[in-house]
């Protein structure tokens, strides 16, 4: 019989608190805590080896401890846009995506919570593949961490003084981030982390759901960080075909639970509302939905539908989605129509997959379109 192989923890799914607490369980110095993390988040550390201001011993244990590895990049495709989709693989052979945005004095990256969703939105690519498992804090935190170094490696290289800074992280990739709700906490600690971690602003770190109910209260207590609610309906029967969460908790149940999240005094909740032809965009729906979200802090994204191969649905004329974004405005509303980037290399909201069935296949930016 082969003897089992001993599996390591990944030094990346600890925390500072947690990583101090494990030092010293094994009669460590917590303060080695602080500069492990310093060395993995601040310096980008690829090895323990390198991490020259701790002992040679202690480094050679950590080796010995943990593991420490960078995700493996399966495919990388650039958009006209600018915007780059990433393929990982993980350790298992699953496929996750990540897509780096680029803004006008920062970059935005779009990060994925699962391998797949349980949520089962008709409207999103992710669900053809159905869920598979929740990822590790360490494979979320990863992807940050890593495209952040392939940021920096790539101004060195190019002697670039540019500010192309990566500031900016949304869960808005693959999967439900409320469904792996203690692996994104702890991640969303780490990259929050202002003196050993990534050093994001809790600001700048938005949450997407879809609308696990039991969880939304717990993420307002727990993070600080911004909300968005996919809502992409203004009544029950639509909602419900169109994501069956919606059959778990209620569209009333919902908006109740937005109208009860702590908020700063200048922060919105975003309402995300996918403009679908003849399902979801018609006048009467862009009234109902101002009138569900009256005295709500709310900002609201209209998001024009990325159709994708295997979906009936498609986007609606411009005219009628500028005429529904003239009805929210006239009643008050902060909302903005927000054209998707990345959709020619399957990287706009929606069209993320992971799973793909042709051999993995990108589609070609430079090709024919249609």
């Amino acid at each position: 019989m082969t003897k089992k192989e001993t599996i390591h923890p990944d030094i990346l799914d600890f925390t500072l608190p947690e990583l101090r607490e494990y030092f010293m369980s094994k009669g460590m110095q917590a303060f080695r805590a602080n500069q492990i993390h310093k060395w993995l988040y601040l310096h980008q550390a690829d090895t323990f080896a390198s991490m020259t201001d701790v002992g040679k011993l202690l480094r050679e244990e950590l080796n010995h401890i943990f593991r420490l590895k960078r995700l493996h990049i399966h495919q990388t495709a650039l958009s006209r846009d600018g915007s780059r989709k990433f393929v990982f693989r993980l350790e298992d052979d699953n496929l996750i995506e990540s897509v780096l945005i680029p803004e006008k004095d920062h970059q935005t990256l779009c990060i994925s919570s699962q391998v797949g969703c349980a949520q089962n939105c008709r409207f999103c690519m992710t669900a053809r593949g159905g869920f598979t498992r929740n990822l590790t804090t360490g494979e979320i935190v990863a992807q940050v961490r890593d495209i952040r170094h392939i940021i920096q490696q790539e101004a060195l290289k190019n002697n670039s003084d540019k500010d192309t800074r990566l500031s900016n992280v949304v869960f808005m990739g693959m999967g439900e981030p409320l469904a792996n709700y203690n692996n994104v906490i702890k991640a969303i600690r780490i990259l929050t982390d202002g003196d050993c971690g990534l050093k994001l602003s809790r600001r700048r770190v938005t949450v997407s759901t879809s609308g696990i109910l039991p969880r939304l209260q717990d993420l307002g207590r727990d993070a600080q960080i911004n909300l968005a609610i996919s809502l992409n309906a203004t009544e029950n029967k639509t909602r419900e075909m169109l994501m069956p969460v919606s059959r778990t908790y209620s569209l009333e149940d919902l908006i109740e639970a937005c109208r009860r999240y702590p908020l700063a005094p200048r922060q919105k909740i975003t309402f995300e509302y996918i403009l679908i032809k003849g399902i979801n965009d018609s006048l009467q729906d862009a009234r109902r939905l101002a009138r569900i979200l009256n005295g709500i802090k709310a900002k609201i994204n209209l998001i024009p539908f990325n159709e994708h191969p295997g979906s009936t649905f498609e986007r609606p004329p411009e005219i009628h989605i500028h005429a529904f974004l003239k009805i929210l405005l006239d009643k008050g509303y902060t909302a903005i129509i927000r054209w998707s980037k990345g959709e020619d290399i399957g990287a706009a909201c929606g069209q993320l997959a992971g799973k793909r069935e042709s051999d993995h296949e990108l589609p070609d930016p430079g090709a024919p379109q249609g």
